[in-house]
Protein backbone atom coordinates (compact mmCIF):
# COMPACT_ATOMS: atom_id res chain seq x y z
CA UNK A 1 0.00 0.00 0.00
CA UNK A 2 1.41 3.32 -1.05
CA UNK A 3 0.77 6.48 1.02
CA UNK A 4 1.42 8.94 -1.76
CA UNK A 5 3.94 10.95 0.28
CA UNK A 6 7.22 11.78 -1.41
CA UNK A 7 10.61 12.28 0.18
CA UNK A 8 10.13 16.07 0.17
CA UNK A 9 6.80 15.66 2.02
CA UNK A 10 8.51 13.66 4.79
CA UNK A 11 11.27 16.27 5.05
CA UNK A 12 8.66 19.03 5.39
CA UNK A 13 6.79 17.05 8.07
CA UNK A 14 10.03 16.52 10.04
CA UNK A 15 10.90 20.24 9.80
CA UNK A 16 7.46 21.21 11.12
CA UNK A 17 7.76 18.74 14.02
CA UNK A 18 11.25 20.06 14.90
CA UNK A 19 10.08 23.68 14.84
CA UNK A 20 7.12 22.80 17.07
CA UNK A 21 9.38 21.07 19.61
CA UNK A 22 11.84 23.97 19.54
CA UNK A 23 9.02 26.40 20.23
CA UNK A 24 7.86 24.35 23.22
CA UNK A 25 11.40 24.10 24.62
CA UNK A 26 12.03 27.83 24.22
CA UNK A 27 8.76 28.61 25.99
CA UNK A 28 9.56 26.25 28.87
CA UNK A 29 13.18 27.27 29.45
CA UNK A 30 13.29 30.93 28.44
CA UNK A 31 9.69 32.15 28.70
CA UNK A 32 9.15 30.68 32.17
CA UNK A 33 11.98 32.66 33.75
CA UNK A 34 10.45 36.06 33.02
CA UNK A 35 6.93 35.02 33.83
CA UNK A 36 5.12 35.00 37.15
CA UNK A 37 6.54 38.25 38.41
CA UNK A 38 5.16 40.78 40.83
CA UNK A 39 5.83 44.30 39.59
CA UNK A 40 5.67 47.14 42.12
CA UNK A 41 5.13 50.65 40.76
CA UNK A 42 5.18 53.89 42.72
CA UNK A 43 3.74 56.95 40.97
CA UNK A 44 3.83 54.96 37.70
CA UNK A 45 7.54 54.09 37.86
CA UNK A 46 8.71 50.53 38.48
CA UNK A 47 10.36 50.34 41.89
CA UNK A 48 10.87 46.58 42.32
CA UNK A 49 10.16 43.24 40.71
CA UNK A 50 9.73 40.04 42.72
CA UNK A 51 9.37 36.40 41.73
CA UNK A 52 5.92 35.07 42.60
CA UNK A 53 7.42 31.69 43.56
CA UNK A 54 9.76 33.16 46.23
CA UNK A 55 7.90 33.75 49.48
CA UNK A 56 8.60 36.77 51.65
CA UNK A 57 7.53 40.12 53.06
CA UNK A 58 8.75 43.25 51.31
CA UNK A 59 8.56 46.89 52.42
CA UNK A 60 7.35 49.21 49.70
CA UNK A 61 7.66 52.98 49.41
CA UNK A 62 9.87 53.40 52.47
CA UNK A 63 7.67 51.18 54.60
CA UNK A 64 4.28 52.76 53.88
CA UNK A 65 3.12 49.38 52.52
CA UNK A 66 4.19 45.78 53.15
CA UNK A 67 3.76 43.23 50.35
CA UNK A 68 3.36 39.55 51.22
CA UNK A 69 4.15 36.82 48.70
CA UNK A 70 3.04 33.36 49.81
CA UNK A 71 1.84 30.20 48.03
CA UNK A 72 2.20 31.81 44.60
CA UNK A 73 -0.03 34.77 45.52
CA UNK A 74 0.68 38.38 46.42
CA UNK A 75 -1.28 40.47 48.90
CA UNK A 76 -0.88 43.74 50.75
CA UNK A 77 -0.15 42.83 54.36
CA UNK A 78 0.04 46.36 55.81
CA UNK A 79 -0.50 49.94 54.70
CA UNK A 80 -0.51 53.25 56.54
CA UNK A 81 -3.36 54.65 54.44
CA UNK A 82 -6.64 55.52 56.22
CA UNK A 83 -9.07 53.38 54.18
CA UNK A 84 -7.04 50.10 54.11
CA UNK A 85 -8.75 49.02 50.86
CA UNK A 86 -5.53 47.54 49.50
CA UNK A 87 -5.07 45.42 52.64
CA UNK A 88 -8.60 44.00 52.40
CA UNK A 89 -8.30 43.15 48.71
CA UNK A 90 -8.02 39.43 47.82
CA UNK A 91 -4.57 37.98 47.01
CA UNK A 92 -3.60 38.20 43.34
CA UNK A 93 -1.86 35.54 41.23
CA UNK A 94 -3.14 35.77 37.65
CA UNK A 95 -1.85 37.82 34.75
CA UNK A 96 -2.76 41.53 34.87
CA UNK A 97 -4.41 41.36 38.31
CA UNK A 98 -3.45 44.27 40.52
CA UNK A 99 -3.64 45.76 43.98
CA UNK A 100 -3.79 49.54 44.11
CA UNK A 101 -3.17 51.80 47.08
CA UNK A 102 -4.30 55.26 45.91
CA UNK A 103 -3.22 57.31 48.95
CA UNK A 104 0.36 55.98 48.72
CA UNK A 105 0.35 55.84 44.87
CA UNK A 106 1.41 52.16 44.91
CA UNK A 107 0.39 49.64 42.23
CA UNK A 108 1.24 45.94 42.56
CA UNK A 109 0.65 43.98 39.35
CA UNK A 110 1.14 40.36 38.28
CA UNK A 111 2.90 39.54 35.03
CA UNK A 112 2.30 35.89 34.29
CA UNK A 113 1.45 33.34 31.66
CA UNK A 114 -1.60 32.27 33.64
CA UNK A 115 -4.86 34.07 33.05
CA UNK A 116 -8.42 33.47 34.13
CA UNK A 117 -11.45 32.55 32.13
CA UNK A 118 -13.96 35.21 31.13
CA UNK A 119 -16.72 35.89 33.64
CA UNK A 120 -19.09 37.08 30.94
CA UNK A 121 -19.17 38.35 27.40
CA UNK A 122 -21.05 41.52 26.53
CA UNK A 123 -21.73 43.48 23.39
Amino acid sequence: MKTGLKKKDWVLIMIIICVAWLTVLVHIFIGGKGANRVIVKIEGAIQDTYNLSEEGEYEINGGTNVLLIRNGKASMLEADCPDQLCVHQKPIALNRESIICLPNKVVVEIESGTSREFDAVTR
